[in-house]
């Protein structure tokens, strides 16, 4: 076989592949026997069908087509390790010149994987915002714990903002019910949003036993985006009301004795949780500014795939939370035009930093071992709400595995570069960068221990399995 590589761009490559006849023969022979197989002919048995009977009977050029469809995926691969390229999507193959008893030609248009020269990535400077905690944000998160203790009282008044209603809502089109459309008994808290347009604004001021007709548009199923007339009406209208801020409340909610104490750990977890959110800051400002440094060809291809898998997923959360896209818009405060850009901008980056990621485990020789693939895949899990072994069975069976080899090598990359790094908050203080994992995320110590313990246990029960 011989082959030859041409340059189309610095992420796309051609590949020229001549495969003599002779290498043909094989999948020749092998087209024959399953085409044997396949056919009832009169005199033999099956499978014992002579390749002369099979060139009468099925065609000569029918044996050629099954041996040149499982010769050419062969020898593209062949070519590929041979001018040492690293595809990155599948092949557009075009057989170019064939013909019995001769040579195959075909080509093969490919995106590649750019040749980057990689910066200098020890000492990259960054800087991050102060980390803030005031007392108004360990407040808020006090009074979300009363909240969660609060009992609702009826109240013979028109509701307000910020009560609870027990509502019956019915959405119409033209006089028709819309299906899926209408609901009975709903609690619904005035104030809280996200359900309907004008909900809100349409229970305000409505007491029990009061109907009121809106204008509104569906948020999911046929008629979404559709102008249609919503019917709400009220059966109940409830005051919350929270346990006063004592002592007793402390001991009722927590594991603490006094409000003091309450307070104190709300705010040391909320410190933990800010240090945690600013070193996920600094992680990701290390890594835009060694993307600065260096000029990374993208293939269109992979950013175009990207740009509507990420689409997609945004419009289906959107779906998921009853919200348009008109109206996460509306509350970004983004054009159509400025939202795309952004989404393209940072598709552009994460595709980037992958492959200048990839780069650096390559260069510093990385590997990984069986644990910390366990810990991976387990901690994956968790993230997806899955069961530890179910998720590594699907891993294992769909052939994902090494994606998720590739993520951990990608992951001990941007810790090479973090740790190397000098980062300072905005007012000169130097941010400690600890827990990061193996997989670039940040986490606390006690999560890996969770971890390590979940991994532990699922090896203990597969070798009592074994035994």
């Amino acid at each position: 076989m011989k082959s030859a590589v041409e340059t189309l761009s610095p992420t796309r490559a051609k590949l020229t592949v001549e495969v003599p006849f002779e290498e043909l023969k094989p999948s020749l022979d092998k087209a024959y026997k399953t085409i044997a197989q396949q056919i009832n002919v009169p005199g033999f048995r099956r499978g014992k069908v002579p390749p002369a009977v099979i060139d009468r009977q099925v065609g000569r050029g029918a044996v050629l087509d099954q041996a040149i469809n499982e010769v050419v995926p062969e020898k593209y691969v062949e070519a590929l390790q041979a001018n040492e390229l690293t595809p990155l999507a599948q092949p557009e193959i075009e057989v170019t010149k064939f013909e019995d008893n001769e040579a195959l030609e075909f080509t093969a248009e490919v995106d590649i994987r750019p040749e980057i020269t990689l910066p200098s990535y020890d000492g990259v400077e960054a800087q991050v915002d102060d980390i803030a905690l005031s007392d108004e944000d360990v407040a808020e998160q006090v009074e979300a714990l009363r909240e969660r203790f609060a009992t609702l009282i009826d109240v013979e008044r028109p509701a307000v903002d910020g009560d609870f209603v027990v509502i019956d809502l019915k959405a119409t089109k033209d006089g028709e019910v819309v299906e899926g459309a209408e609901v009975s008994g709903m609690s619904y808290r005035i104030g809280r949003g996200g359900m309907l347009d004008g909900l809100d604004e349409a229970l305000a001021g409505m007491a029990a036993g009061e109907e009121k007709t809106f204008t509104s548009q569906l948020v999911g199923g046929d008629l979404v985006g559709e102008d249609v007339e919503v019917a709400v009406t009220v059966s109940q209208v409830q005051e919350q009301e929270l346990p006063e801020l004592d002592d007793e409340f402390a001991q009722m909610a927590s594991e603490f004795d006094t409000v003091a104490e309450l307070q104190d750990d709300v705010r040391e977890r909320l410190g933990r949780g800010r240090r945690l959110e600013q070193a996920a800051a600094a992680r990701d400002a290390v890594l835009e500014q060694l993307l600065e440094r260096v000029e990374i060809p993208l293939p269109e291809t992979i950013v175009t795939d990207e740009l509507n898998a990420r689409r997609s997923s945004i419009e289906q959360q959107l779906a998921y939370a009853g919200i348009t896209m008109d109206k996460y818009l509306e509350d970004e405060g983004q054009t159509v035009e400025e939202f795309e850009a952004d989404l393209e901008r940072r598709v552009r980056d994460a595709v980037a930093a992958q492959f200048i990621l990839d780069e650096i485990a390559k260069t510093e020789e990385f590997g990984i071992e069986q644990q910390e693939l366990s810990e991976h895949l387990v901690r994956r899990a968790q993230q997806s709400g899955q069961d530890p072994q179910e998720f590594a069975n699907h891993m294992f069976e769909h052939n994902h595995i090494p994606e998720l080899v590739q993520e951990i090598l990608r992951g001990k990359a941007l810790a090479r570069i973090v740790e190397a790094a000098v980062v300072k908050d905005a007012s000169g203080n130097v941010v400690e960068l600890k827990n990061l994992r193996p997989d670039g995320s940040i986490g606390e110590p006690e999560d890996e221990a969770a971890v390590e313990a979940e991994v532990e246990a699922e090896e203990s029960d597969e070798e009592k399995a074994e035994a």
